[in-house]
């Protein structure tokens, strides 16, 4: 079966710490991830019963999945605080579709065989490397003596990404759960033979217990369908999705699985019992709905018609010191257990040898370069004075390079002016400017416009002239001008 979840269940190394080994404390805050739907409650245990600080139910514009972790952490923070919440620590009920499941049977082998069975078919069953999985299983024992276990596992990508956005949120998260498994705990007496139904925001968490343990643990997908802006439940799909998961269990335990449980409160809720009631009395099944929890539901008090949620289940078991059933919380290893754990002493000699050998080589290449140094700077010395009496000779020149122009370029700009010049002195000229770099702007009187124009136009075919134009041509008679134009060549640098 597909879309299942398992746990870690290797024993924690040298200097793990396992999250049931935490301490309790006395606050906590518990959060559900549900699609776009984020749902908390924050807790606080004092003299044997549990007090609801804050509770609230928002929609989250970005997936934590997907999102920018800082971003995805930023909102979170933002509703945390608009709900009044100051609690760090909390515990969280991870999406069900997250999840993995494989199913064995498990021969009659001492407890620590068990154990490696249990890893070799966890290797063989998932389509994942170990160290990629976070691994846990649930044992349970059928009516005909036969033992079965249900192995869960959870990416560990996601997980990790989460832990992210907790953090960028300013939270520390003290456990990873199954919110349907925080409702209706395995263990218990009255689990035996349950169908347990928690709705989602488009899906249902299914979960069938038996034996004490866990059989069946999948998501019904598409068990809600919008309709005129509300969802309506698919009881038939629902209905036949049901049929197939009780028709895969073992016989024996499917004989035992009599009483469906649906929890929650509100409209979904009671419709979902309302729909399915008629049908699945007709397989033989009695359903309930659970609104509130039992009186003795946990080992503390809780606040009178407390409304059942998983959030809220998750975080009171840890406040009455009893742990998540299923804890896919990566453990958290010291620096010098990983270091310790990584190397051995013959690897450790080995590394040593190795960056010792590095050290010596990265010496030798400084004093090779320290004694290319020395040998160089001796070649300096010796041309140091030659060198700075050559400098000095290149500042001069480049200082005085502009009084030495021989190309007469001043010139050359007059006889192509005066060439352009009409010979009958219908122009004449009364200043010249030279602007550098190469701009020359030239005064005068002329006898008509044309005089003038004619002028500007045969400076232009000059192959040394570009951009000649006029500026200005004014007055009566004689016109007063001006025009301007760029020296192409000729004169010093």
């Amino acid at each position: 079966m597909k879309n299942f979840l398992n746990l870690d269940f290797r024993k924690p190394g040298p200097g793990t710490l396992s999250a049931r080994g935490r301490s309790p404390g006395t606050s906590l805050l518990g959060l559900t991830f549900d699609g776009s739907r984020l749902e908390g409650v924050e807790l606080r245990r004092t003299n044997g019963s549990v007090e609801i600080r804050k509770s609230f139910a928002v929609s989250l514009s970005l997936d934590p999945l997907t999102a920018e972790p800082e971003l995805a952490g930023r909102e979170l923070r933002k509703h945390l605080d608009a709900a009044g919440v100051r609690e760090r620590r909390c515990a969280v009920c991870l999406p069900l579709n997250w999840a993995l499941t494989l199913n064995v049977k498990v021969p009659d082998l001492p407890e620590a065989d068990q154990q490696s069975f249990l890893q070799i078919e966890a290797e063989r069953g998932f389509p994942y490397s170990p160290d990629a999985l976070l691994l846990a299983h649930s044992r349970l024992l059928a009516p005909g003596g036969a033992r079965l276990a249900t192995l869960v596992a959870i990416p560990r990508d996601p997980v990790a990404r989460l832990e992210a956005v907790l953090a960028a949120a300013q939270l520390r998260p003290a456990s990873f759960s199954l919110g349907v498994t925080a409702l209706q705990r395995p263990e218990a007496e009255a689990s035996n033979g349950v169908v347990a139904l928690v709705p989602g925001e488009n899906n249902l968490s299914l979960q069938i217990t038996s034996g004490g343990g866990v059989v069946v643990l999948r998501t019904i997908e598409h068990a809600f369908e919008p309709e005129g802006g509300e969802r309506r439940l698919q009881a038939d799909h629902v209905l036949r999705e049901l049929r197939i998961t009780l028709g895969q269990l073992p016989p024996e335990v499917r004989e035992t699985v009599r009483r469906l449980r649906v929890f929650g409160a509100g409209d979904a809720v009671e419709e979902i019992v309302e729909q399915l009631s008629r049908r699945v009395e007709a397989l033989g099944f009695r359903i309930e709905q659970v609104k509130a929890y039992a009186p003795d539901e946990f080992t503390v008090k809780l606040p009178p018609g407390a409304v059942v949620s998983a959030a809220m289940s998750l975080a009171t078991r840890h406040l009455a010191g009893a742990g998540a059933g299923y804890e896919f919380l990566p453990p958290k290893v010291s620096a010098w257990s990983q270091f310790a754990s990584k190397y051995s002493s013959q690897r450790l000699v080995a590394a040593g040898a190795t960056a010792g050998a590095v050290a010596a080589i990265i010496l030798l290449v400084f004093f090779v370069q320290q004694v290319q140094l020395w040998y160089w700077g001796a070649k300096w010395n010796g041309i140091n004075s030659r060198v700075q009496e050559l400098e000095d000779m290149n500042a001069n020149i480049r200082r005085f390079r502009p009084w030495f122009d021989d190309s007469m370029r001043s010139m050359s700009i007059l006889q192509r002016l005066t060439e352009a010049f009409p010979e009958d002195g219908a122009i004449s000229a009364k200043t010249v400017e030279f602007r550098a770099p190469a701009t020359v702007t030239c005064t005068g009187s002329a006898r008509d416009t044309e005089a003038v124009l004619k002028t500007v136009e045969k400076l232009r075919g000059v192959k040394e002239i570009s951009n000649a134009q006029i500026e200005q041509i004014r007055g009566g008679t004689p016109k007063q001008f001006t025009f301007n134009f760029q020296w192409r060549e000729g004169g010093g640098q």
